[in-house]
């Protein structure tokens, strides 16, 4: 039985992220007790967060609290406080729960539990318009001399640079896949190719790029390798988010192409509501091939 942390093709070992702390689509959102298996095992990890009304950070991926938990209104309009009464909700039944929502300190909790291969992705939902210097200050406290092996990524370039000036040695990522599909769907891939050029060697200084998986088959179909224009780099590739429609039956004749392409990338990273059925699902596979 694997752990559903990663996969090996050829040498070449793939990580399988879990998204937002799941390994099974059937885990509670956010739980903290994956977070710690994820540290031993040594588990890429993935959770959101959203700015709170005193620029504190919520472990939340919208932006309202009614999707995810048993609140209401706003993240931005509630103080840190208020997140002590809030709870977030089943994912399968919407029932609330006695899980309260976890800030930003409750990552840093367990940084003696980390495995060297570990890696939790800290994914800024909001920009740095609504963090401000405020938000960055407090990120900076919190994360400052931590042994945690975090990487801080986002949507927001000026964000990610703000962090990168106040903790230069803090790990980064960059996920541009919305300014870069609008420009394929506008035909401008030249202008694609640039634009992720330019990103990946400007100031934010990203360790890994985050794209979504349709994106690279999307472009590999038009004759562009995004995965390779990044390695070139020397950057790091995350293919985000590739979840079996079946874990239990595992893959179809078509995610099974779908994911071979993505392997065949050589892409370093696979975001996933399901690693575990994936690894074993991929095991399964490779036997019968």
């Amino acid at each position: 039985m694997g752990e559903g942390t990663s996969i090996v093709v050829d040498g070449h070992r793939v990580f399988l992220k879990w998204h937002r702390l799941r390994r099974r689509r059937s885990d509670p959102l956010f739980d903290g007790g994956n977070l710690r298996t994820g540290l031993r095992l040594g588990a890429s990890m993935e959770v959101d967060l959203r700015v709170t009304g005193d620029f504190d950070f919520a472990v939340l991926h919208d932006a309202d609290l009614e999707g995810e938990t048993d609140g209401r209104g706003p993240v931005a309009a509630r103080g840190r406080d208020d997140f002590a009464q809030c709870c977030y909700l089943d994912m399968q039944s919407g029932a609330g729960g006695q899980r309260r929502v976890l800030m930003l300190d409750d990552l840093t909790q367990h940084a003696d539990e980390a495995h060297p291969d570990a890696l939790l992705q800290l994914d800024m939902k909001d920009g740095f318009e609504a963090v401000g210097q405020s938000g960055v200050d407090r990120l900076t406290r919190a994360l400052a001399g931590s042994p945690m092996p975090f990487v801080v990524s986002g949507d927001s370039s000026e964000l990610i640079v703000a962090l990168a000036d106040a903790l230069p040695d803090l790990r980064r990522g960059i996920d541009p896949t919305d300014r870069l599909a609008d420009l394929f769907r506008r035909g401008g891939s030249g202008q694609a190719v640039q634009l992720l050029e330019e990103e990946i060697r400007g100031p934010a200084k990203p360790e890994i790029v985050y794209l979504s998986w349709q994106l690279l088959l999307h472009a590999e179909d038009a004759g562009i390798d995004l995965v390779d224009i990044c390695h070139d780099a020397g950057r790091r590739v995350d293919a985000w988010t590739y979840t079996l429609a079946d874990p239990i039956a595992g893959f179809s004749d078509r995610e099974w192409r779908e994911f071979s392409r993505l392997l065949e990338l050589e892409v370093d990273q696979i975001t996933t509501d399901e690693a575990l059925a994936t690894e074993r699902a991929f095991e399964a596979r490779r036997r019968d091939a």
